[in-house]
């Protein structure tokens, strides 16, 4: 029966971008200057392990790239070629191009053509130049053959089948390539009720006659190298020849480009085991609760009722412990999103001619695959936005008394049931009198308004906003922090700024764990219920006569503490009937959303409790002010506020 493969496709491709991923890392730490025996062989096992997947599943131009790719790393793990800043360059490069090769054969479209043949033409070229050779290669260069031929002891190594490699497929290659005369050494085979089906124990000793060159008989022994045991050796009749060296007439232009691919993009995730085993853990206790609750109903009478109260109390603990287990199981380490920061760093301080070091912490903090998959975008135009405004150049930070190499720090912790992420620099800070000059020219400030200095940092979320004295590729074009805004409150995030000038600036985004679950308090408002997410509120409280007051232009304002805060009263901004309209006879929470604050009005409290999150747009369309919908207990459904857009409209009607 035939196999089909397509169903191992999907893997393929997970793995292969995560090798990608490896082999990008470890050539930035070459690039850096931490050549090691480790990190070149774990390069060349990730080329070497995408060509061998993509060979076995028929993608041969990813296979002949690949091969190219390898052949080049292969040089350098066995040190016959140095290991350059030009040719970490190239393969940085390469791996760009492979990353785009794979994301258009798992879509089924053409790749482009011309820049693979570019790219392979650039690697080739590498490879014709002076390699210094290392004693420890003889066999690479073992002269051609010419009119005789080879003899090749081929023993695969016991795993080989494990790797997708078919030794007999090899064989019959080679045959094409000449006379073969084939000897099987069966020697190392076990006896038969000893003996494993999957692995390889049958060696060969191959004669080939013919003009055949060295290197066409060592593509094919290629795949299985590291997996096998190979002696190649000339028949009588050798002329001395120099090695091969392939030259390439064909050298197309470069397009200066490099697609960004998420290596994360895919239906599956990879879990701990751990996970999973807590996981059915909880759904064997689930199923002793199920067969309690079970007998109780068909024995019952009121002399049981307390046993039916512990079995629901059960099942409700049960319940939320495996509602825990399957979210851990979702949660994925924040270095998926890391890793794509110092490729944009190494690229983008080589081409502004800036000196950067990149400090990461806490890479292991775990959140929703849902976010992570949409904080990426964000995340990278915010260390673009930190390494192109506001690190300087090097013979400025010297003239300012700073290091010449600039840092940028990425950190991530979770904090009060959320996750924050810190993008920290060292430059030179935001420039608030550029920025409020560029906010007066375009007419979103008044000349003689004093705002405040977060109310300035905040005008660069704006669209269309730019400081930037000339638009280039990298800046300029007042595209990017309006829309890192929008994505994280997508998210029912918020991102505040701080800076000092000269000193750097910091960038805080603060993030719910999941999207899928929250904590909520319940809010009444006439016949209708609201759900307010419990990290927005700092205080709920009675409101006294004198405490609010009409202020012309601001509306109704109530004072708290130390600060005069706008009311919302939400039956206004959603239509509905209140049992009173008098603030002193209601409830006012006081909320907080991206650093402002303001004062909801309510009819009545009803509790916290978690809710599961339900998208509005999916089934209606998008409501400001509204972040989704959840089902209560009783079947009928309740809106949950988006506090931050709420207060927002607060602050429009004020402007208005």
């Amino acid at each position: 029966m035939a196999i089909n493969l397509e169903q191992f496709h999907q893997t393929f491709f997970e793995e292969s971008f995560e090798g990608l991923d490896s082999m990008e890392s470890g050539l930035l730490n070459l690039q850096a200057g931490g050549m090691d025996d480790d990190t070149i062989n774990t390069i060349f096992r990730a080329a070497h392990s995408i060509k061998g997947g993509s060979g076995t599943f028929g993608f041969n131009d990813v296979a002949k790239f690949t091969h190219v790719l390898e052949t080049l790393l292969n040089e350098m793990r066995d040190g016959r070629r140095a290991v350059t800043p030009e040719g970490v360059n190239l393969l940085l490069e390469s791996v760009d191009c492979l990353r785009e090769m794979l994301t258009a054969v798992r879509a089924k479209v053409p790749a482009n053509q011309e820049r693979v043949a570019d790219m392979q033409a650039r690697l080739e070229t590498m490879l014709g130049s002076t390699a210094t050779p290392s004693a420890s290669v003889a066999v690479a260069l073992v002269p051609s053959a010419i009119g005789a031929g080879w003899t090749i002891r081929f023993q695969p190594k016991i795993h080989l089948f494990t790797t997708g490699n078919d030794p007999l497929r090899i064989i019959r290659e080679l045959s094409t390539l000449g006379e073969l005369s084939v000897v099987a050494d069966i020697a190392p085979l076990p006896e038969f009720d000893e003996m494993n089906p999957e692995s390889s124990y049958i060696g060969w000793m191959l004669t080939l006659h013919g003009d055949v060159p060295l290197a066409a008989v060592n593509e094919l022994f290629d795949w299985v190298r590291d997996d096998s045991d190979l002696e190649i050796a000339a028949l009588a009749g050798v002329r001395s020849d120099a090695p091969e060296r392939r030259e390439n007439n064909d050298r197309r232009t470069s397009e200066e480009r490099r697609v960004p691919t998420a290596a994360g993009e895919g239906s599956s995730i990879r879990v701990d085991i751990s996970k999973v085993d807590a996981l059915i853990n909880m759904v064997g206790e689930l199923v002793i609760t199920q067969n309690i609750l079970k007998q109780l109903g068909e024995n019952f009478d009121i002399s049981r009722l307390h046993k039916l109260k512990q079995g629901l109390s059960d099942l409700e603990r049960n319940t939320r412990e495996m509602q825990e287990s399957v979210m851990r199981i979702r949660m994925l380490p924040i270095s998926f999103a890391f890793n794509r920061v110092p490729r944009l760093v190494h690229d983008l301080s080589t081409k502004l001619g800036k000196k950067v070091e990149l400090k990461m912490t806490g890479e292991g903090t775990e959140l929703d695959k849902t976010v992570l998959e949409r904080i990426v975008d964000p995340l990278i135009h915010l260390v673009r936005n930190s390494l192109d405004h506001g690190i300087e150049t090097p013979d400025i930070r010297k003239a300012q008394g700073k290091p010449e190499t600039g840092t940028i720090t990425l950190s991530a912790f979770h904090k009060g049931g959320n996750i924050v992420i810190e993008i920290v620099d060292d430059g030179a800070g935001l420039n608030k009198g550029r920025i409020l000059s560029k906010a007066i020219e375009r007419g979103l400030v008044k000349s003689d308004e004093v705002l405040a200095d977060e109310r300035i940092y905040e005008l660069i979320f704006l669209p269309g906003f730019s400081t930037a004295e000339v638009v280039s590729d990298v800046s300029g074009r007042g595209v990017g922090m309006d829309v890192v805004r929008k994505n994280v409150q997508f998210l029912g995030g918020t991102i505040e700024i701080a800076s000092t000038p000269g000193k750097g600036s910091r960038f805080t985004v603060r993030l719910p764990l999941t999207l899928a679950i929250m904590e909520g308090q319940s809010a009444a408002v006439g016949n209708e219920f609201y759900i307010v997410p419990l990290i927005s509120i700092i205080v709920s409280t009675q409101v006294k006569p004198g405490q609010v007051n009409v202020l012309a232009g601001k509306g109704e304002m109530f004072r708290f503490r130390d600060e005069v805060l706008p009311v919302l009263r939400l039956h206004e901004l959603f239509g509905a009937q209140p049992r009173t309209r008098v603030l002193t006879e209601g409830l006012l929470m006081v909320v907080e959303g991206d650093g402002k604050r303001a004062g909801l009005f309510v009819d009545e409290l009803l509790g916290q409790q978690q809710v599961v999150i339900k998208s509005l747009e999916t089934n209606y369309q998008r409501v400001e002010g509204v972040s989704g919908a959840t089902i209560l207990g009783d079947g009928s459904v309740a809106l949950i506020l988006d506090i931050p857009g709420l207060i927002r409209i607060a602050h429009a009607k004020q402007a208005a």
